[in-house]
Formats: C-alpha cells, structure tokens, sequence
C-alpha cells in the first residue's frame, strides 16, 4: 500500500526524535533539557536504553524517513527492528507527526491514519482499519489512548479526547471528551458534565 500523493510528507527525521523526546521527557517526569543537538543525542542515546519502546519510536521515525526518500530494504529492516524490540507496527501510509509518546510498546498503528503531536499511545493498543475500507482514524493533539483501546474505521477523535482502558471506538469522539465501553460512548465533555 502506498502513500497517498495528497498526504504530508513525515517529519525529517531529528526534528521528529527531539520531539518525541521531549514528550517522553515529559511523560516520565524527567529533566527536559534539549537545548542543543549534544544534549538532544545525548537524551535521545539514554532513553533508547532505559525505556521500553523508544528505541521502537525512532526505528520508525528512521523507516518512515527513509521512505520519504525512496531508499529500498533499510525502511523494512527498520520497521523490523520496532516490531522486534516493542510489538510496535506503524503502517507505510500512517503519518505520525512529531511529539507523540508511546508508552510500552505493543501498539498496531494501520490504515491511512493520522496521529497527531501530543498523543499518549498506552501498552495492547489498535489504531486502523475496518474491513473493506483502507481509511483509518485521525487522532487529535493531546489525546490519550488507554490500554488495550480499539479505534477503528474512518473516525475524528478531537483534541485533547481519552479514550479509556478496552473501549472500542467506531464512531467519532469530540475534543475534550470521554470514551468507554465495547462499542465506546462518550461519557464526559471538555466540562466534565456527563452528556446524554
């Protein structure tokens, strides 16, 4: 499956890094200094050892970059190298822009499918595809994917959306909002007012 000619190009490929490190950083509670490529290597080195799924993250990063520039076999060997170290297999078409965090690994990521800056990608999750149609989802910023969540099918979930631990998600989330449940409803606004 190939790209759509329509699609934005991925990010270049140490941009993407640094600013997948950051949100790690981040998520981790840890010391964010970036505040050059010598310390941006240097944290991005460490947290290839110390984490369980960002060496995974940058094997992506490098596949989809290398795809960007049409050099054949290392993109594969790369997206190996994810699916080995942390059960993570993003798709050729997915594009995920700069700034996200996986958490453990054992993500699927499928489909033309969008994931954007500022998403929390927890452990068992499945980002794709519903028989017969090759469109998958397109998560907001700052949304959070609990574990073992389903999105599914060509479905928006908003800006700052969670989606809880299991929920199977078939239909559209607004931003702000709570989704549980197999199949997952919306239980809470930007408010926090349960919605009926």
């Amino acid at each position: 499956m190939s790209t759509s000619p329509h699609r934005p190009a991925h990010p270049p490929f140490f941009a993407a890094v640094a600013a997948d490190a950051r949100m790690t950083l981040l998520h981790r509670s840890e010391p964010a200094d970036l505040s050059n490529r010598w310390r941006t290597m240097g944290a991005v080195i460490r947290l290839t050892f110390t984490t369980d799924a960002f060496f995974a993250q940058v094997c992506y990063r490098a596949k989809a970059r290398l795809r960007g520039l049409r050099i054949p076999v290392l993109p594969l060997v790369f997206h190996r190298l994810a699916m080995m170290s942390a059960q993570v297999c993003i798709g050729d078409p997915v594009l995920v822009e700069p700034g996200i965090y996986i958490a453990h690994g054992q993500v699927v990521v499928d489909g033309i499918t969008t994931v954007r800056s500022g998403t929390v990608l927890l452990p068992w999750i499945t980002i794709g595809l519903t028989a017969g149609n090759f469109q998958g989802p397109t998560i907001g910023k700052r949304v959070t994917v609990g574990t073992g969540a389903k999105i599914l099918g060509p479905v928006k979930v908003g800006k700052g959306a969670k989606i809880g631990a299991n929920a199977v998600v078939l239909t559209d989330v607004p931003a702000g909002a709570t989704a549980v449940g197999v199949p997952a409803r919306v239980i809470a606004g930007r408010s926090g007012a349960p919605t009926h």
